[in-house]
């Protein structure tokens, strides 16, 4: 069974920034669409980012474009999101997750992780 866990999230000022690793276990994850998901207080959880098995391509919301990168090591079986220039409205509990597919952009995730916590607070 595969396991995902996410590490790298706290508190941090606006305009900081933060890197999220996701480390997965139970199973090679290399031919696997992977994502970054959230959710905040009130909220419905939303997609962040997500890249495809090889990295050859990544997909991000609108308001994450130019801001977050997401990227993956096959090697190391782990998922990355670099996030820059974070606001207040970043803040949420990130959840990593992982496809059957190859290509996966905002569905078809089968795999969750439980959740790190960004707080973006001055």
């Amino acid at each position: 069974q595969v396991q995902l866990v996410e590490s790298g999230g706290g508190l941090v000022h606006p305009g900081g920034s933060l890197r999220l690793s996701c480390a997965a276990s139970g199973g090679s994850l290399s031919s696997n669409a992977m994502g970054w998901f959230r959710q905040a207080p009130g909220k419905e959880r939303e997609f962040v980012a997500s890249i495809t098995w090889s990295g050859a391509n990544t997909y991000y919301r609108d308001s994450a474009k130019g801001r977050f990168t997401i990227s993956r090591s096959n090697a190391k079986n782990t998922l990355y999101l670099q996030m820059n220039s974070l606001r207040p409205e970043d803040t949420a509990v990130y959840y990593c997750a992982a496809s059957l597919a190859r290509v996966a952009i905002t569905t078809g995730y089968k795999y969750w992780g439980q959740g790190t916590q960004v707080t973006v607070s001055s």
